[in-house]
């Protein structure tokens, strides 16, 4: 059952909103920021590794968030199922929580433009992470390979002219990938571990369809995500070639 609390974690000044966060949810909250806390000294992309193989398992769950332009945008941090969004979101944001009372303050800076809980200053696009601030990472695809190609997109603008999203205006936006036949074993020497990749989109309107952590394990490289494929429907590691197969390039962001 999922409540709304604004005591158990202590909300900054600058949110207005109360935050949606489960009595499970809470519990995890409370172990990860342990596990990151015993874990200083530690490089952020090995911090994301640990961090998000913590998440190996959960439930993919859509639409947990709660929020549009005719709904007031809550707060939610729901670790019992996770999209591929909201996965890299706590991820990212228990990276950079060595005190419980730092993740709501890290989620918020993760999630929102200029710290505003509003659906309008919610980051709705991947590559967002490194054009609006607060940004978590830098984009990176261009200089992983000379096949990179650059595409002038309209995000939230489908082909009809509509919106994706009510209520979020169009954001004109260069959109760099590298096409999956493109991703040789110099590309993949140059991704590090923590990595945000995304898959790129041919859809007029979108910078991405999926995203998900780069890892680089003994048996070769991986793509962690939360997969809503049915013989997944949960946080799984997918080998890297095999997802390149399935899609039709790579945008790269790397944390800071």
């Amino acid at each position: 059952m999922l409540v709304l609390i604004a005591t158990a974690l202590l909300l900054p000044a600058r949110a207005s909103a109360d935050a949606a966060i489960d009595d499970t949810t809470s519990h995890r909250i409370d172990q990860l920021v342990a596990l990151r806390a015993g874990m200083v000294g530690t490089s952020k992309g090995q911090l994301l590794d640990v961090l998000s193989g913590q998440f190996l398992g959960t439930s993919y769950g859509a639409n947990t968030l709660i929020g549009s332009a005719t709904e007031p945008e809550k707060l939610v941090a729901d670790f019992r199922q996770v999209d591929c969004f909201t996965l890299v979101d706590y991820v990212e944001a228990l990276s950079r929580t060595t005190d419980r009372n730092q993740f709501v303050a890290n989620l918020i800076d993760t999630r929102y433009a200029g710290d505003q809980v509003d659906f309008t200053h919610r980051k709705h696009f991947f590559t967002d992470w490194a054009n609006v601030a607060n940004t978590a990472a830098t984009d990176i695809t261009a200089t992983l390979s000379p096949a990179a190609v650059t595409m002038s997109k309209h995000l939230n603008a489908k082909a009809d002219g509509g919106p994706y999203l009510p209520g979020i205006p169009v954001v004109d936006r260069d959109i760099t990938y590298i096409p999956s036949g493109s991703v040789d074993d110099n590309v993949i020497r140059g991704l590090h571990t923590g990595d945000f990749v995304g898959a790129y989109a041919d859809a007029p309107g979108l910078d991405v369809t999926h995203v998900g952590i780069f890892i680089a394990t003994p048996n070769g490289p991986v793509f962690r995500n939360a997969s809503s494929l049915a013989e997944n429907n949960q946080v799984v590691d997918t080998p890297l070639g095999d997802y390149l197969q399935t899609v039709p390039g790579i945008v790269v962001l790397r944390p800071r």
